[in-house]
């Protein structure tokens, strides 16, 4: 059996170096993901989920900076360049050729609970419910320590009212963790979290990718409506002002002919309709007729031909 040589750390390098040179060869689109308290195991499982058409590469920053920029300089890609500034803190890159909002839903569903650690930095607020604890009176110490108001029930003790034990952003202290180790209570939930999109030198939040043909049909709808109105505002033509300018000009051609002697065919017809009113009507299409309402005219006609109200009772208004 042959034994397999153990590479060197410049070997090691100059592998990662190669594998990484490939990954940006091949792939246009990376996601920047935070793996803060991710364990191998969680990685592992990530890598799975994803694969086919996307890669997840490790590294350290400092190697993944060099690479990249060696890698800029011999191909006169510039634009990979744009993912240098992205790699701050214990990040990932996850290269890959599908769809970007699919990736991140399929990465966001590998998440794990774990235990508050003393000293770990709170994600989330953590709130201990009320409730029956199951814990034995001899552990009240605990709950005396956190202030958290008890009552003996049963020979347990039981938490009275709700409590905010630890705000986010607060370190967990030794007696946070192990009262809610003792509650078996599990607060917090780490996976790899999307935290900048490179795509094709391009980068941009991954906020991005939740935004619908809908959400941007609006977003350029308002847009174009703020262009034109600035435009007619400084008296600058632009394509979404134009016929917006092209109307008002006509209605001031327009009004011009009303006031005065000049005249064209469709001027004639607007002062036809200012010297007769009526010709406005006779202009306006018929308006629509309900179902059957034009046979119910006439018998509604015809009833009130032959009696008038309470006539058909053998009653009269003007009965003494």
């Amino acid at each position: 059996m042959a034994i397999k040589k153990k590479l060197s750390k410049t070997d090691k390098k100059n592998a990662y170096d190669q594998k990484l040179c490939r990954f940006l060869d091949e792939y246009s689109r990376v996601l920047i993901a935070q793996v803060d308290n991710v364990g191998s195991t969680q990685l592992a499982a990530v890598r799975r989920g994803i694969r086919g058409e996307s890669e997840i590469l490790m590294g350290k920053n400092t190697l993944i900076r060099r690479c990249i920029k060696v890698h800029a300089e011999a191909t006169g890609n510039d634009k990979i360049k744009a993912i240098i500034p992205l790699l701050q803190g214990n990040v990932g890159l996850i290269f890959t050729k599908a769809d970007l909002k699919e990736v991140r839903e399929e990465v966001a569903k590998y998440k794990v609970g774990a235990p508050a650690r003393v000293g770990l930095v709170a994600p989330i607020d953590v709130v201990v419910p009320p409730g029956n604890t199951g814990l034995d009176p001899s552990q009240t110490s605990f709950f005396q320590v956190l202030n958290i108001p008890t009552k003996i029930n049963k020979g347990t003790v039981e938490i009275v009212s709700r409590v905010d034990l630890i705000k986010k952003g607060d370190k967990v202290g030794s007696s946070e963790a192990a009262l809610l180790a003792k509650l078996g209570i599990r607060p917090f939930s780490y996976g790899l979290v999307i935290t900048n999109v490179y795509d094709d030198g391009s980068v941009f939040s991954p906020e991005v990718l939740d935004l619908t043909d809908e959400d941007l049909m609006e977003k350029f709808g308002s847009g174009v409506s703020m262009v034109a109105s600035l435009s007619l505002a400084v008296s600058y033509p632009t394509m979404a002002a134009a016929p917006h300018m092209f109307l008002n000009g006509y209605k001031n051609v327009l009004a011009v002919a009303v006031e005065t002697d000049y005249s064209y065919p469709h001027a004639d017809q607007i002062k036809e309709y200012l010297k007769d009113p009526s010709k406005f009507a006779a202009a306006a299409p018929a308006a629509a007729v309900p179902s059957g309402g034009a046979a119910a005219a006439p018998e509604e006609e015809e009833e009130s031909d032959g009696e008038s109200d309470g006539e058909g009772m053998g009653l009269s208004l003007f009965d003494d």
